[in-house]
């Protein structure tokens, strides 16, 4: 697939900017480009707007190279630039599942770009014919969330494909929570198929919501397009050295991914025990989705007690379900309390 085909005219005619520090490639010893204050290091300067040293590392954690990979300010940057890199506003339009993550229509809709749902089943699973049916001469771009939010599921690994196969434009795969199905990731199909974007995120598994840190993994071809628009320094110093520092203790992660699964599973089998328990739908994800008599009421006793959950009741196939996030052993059991105290 030719990329230059699908982007908007005025985004492929785009001279971008030319930041001091990109246009130098060395060992520098004396920095007088930028404009930059020479004292308080290294906090005076731009940090690298390639964000070199931690793409390395990325690349060698998720087996891609460097050049496929883009790091935004949380995943939620790259879905703006990939809607305003390919999407005419007022004429084009993206294909979403419904439900899904907001922020793909929120990103749309700024972007003036019209969203087109398409329900998942009843077992929230995607329906490929569906969705290329929904998408039409102006549908650049297909969103999916594998696993999804906020049901939680994974999304059959065929259909995904059948949709990265078939669909004339660009198919992004959202694997935010991925790393809570291990050996899932459909990262090993990106160099089959030049018109699949995987993105990732530090804030689930990695714990480091806080830093604002997100991947996006393409062809070459689409990541020099999202280094073309991006602002200059997308990532400050501060982002970037804190995520060198964890990358480099990947077994923290990897215990903390293994309680978050143990605990998973034991939170959906001690909430069945509650008599306004109607569902505990299966998760792939560090949340469980569940459906309960009076959830909106549920949800305000518990936050009367400090206990926030996440209301989904009015969200299309999720009636009357509240999403619940895995927390520690010690905040599970607050919230069992807490039900038990309603029985």
């Amino acid at each position: 697939m030719n990329i230059n085909n699908l982007l908007r005219k005025n985004i492929k005619n785009l001279q971008p900017y030319s930041s001091a520090r990109s246009e130098y490639s060395g060992e520098a010893m004396v920095f007088l480009d930028a404009n930059e204050n020479p004292f308080n290091e290294p906090y005076n300067r731009y940090p690298d707007p390639l964000q070199k040293n931690l793409k390395e590392k990325v690349a060698a954690l998720k087996n891609v190279k460097p050049e496929q990979i883009f790091l935004g300010n949380g995943s939620d940057e790259p879905i703006d630039l990939l809607i305003r890199s390919f999407c005419e506003p007022g004429k084009e339009n993206i294909v979403t599942i419904d439900p899904t993550y907001g922020m793909y229509k929120v990103a749309a809709s700024v972007n003036n770009v019209e969203v087109k749902k398409v329900s998942l089943t009843e077992d929230f699973q995607l329906d490929a014919e569906q969705m290329l049916n929904a998408a039409d001469e102006n549908t650049k771009l297909i969103f999916l969330c594998s696993p999804n939010n906020p049901t939680g599921n994974l999304l059959g690994k065929e259909a995904v494909l059948q949709l990265v196969k078939k669909f004339n434009g660009i198919i992004v795969l959202d694997e935010a929570y991925i790393d809570f199905a291990p050996g899932k990731s459909l990262l090993p199909e990106l160099s089959n198929h030049s018109n699949l974007v995987i993105l990732q995120t530090f804030s689930k598994a990695w714990g480091m919501a806080g830093i604002r840190l997100g991947m996006a993994f393409a062809a070459p071809e689409i990541i020099s397009v999202l280094n073309k628009i991006k602002y200059p320094y997308n990532l400050n110093i501060l982002t970037q050295e804190k995520a060198m520092e964890l990358t480099d203790n990947r077994e923290k992660v990897e215990k903390w991914v293994k309680r978050i699964i143990a605990e998973r599973a034991k939170m959906a089998e001690l909430l069945k025990n509650f008599p306004f328990v109607e569902k505990i739908f299966p998760s792939d994800a560090n949340f469980l989705l569940v459906k309960m008599h009076d959830a909106r009421g549920i949800y305000d006793y518990l936050a009367e007690r400090g206990i926030v959950v996440r209301d989904r009741s009015k969200i299309h196939l999720c009636d009357d379900s509240l999403r619940i996030t895995i927390g520690t052993s010690k905040e599970n059991e607050q919230l069992l309390k807490a039900l038990n105290d309603l029985i």
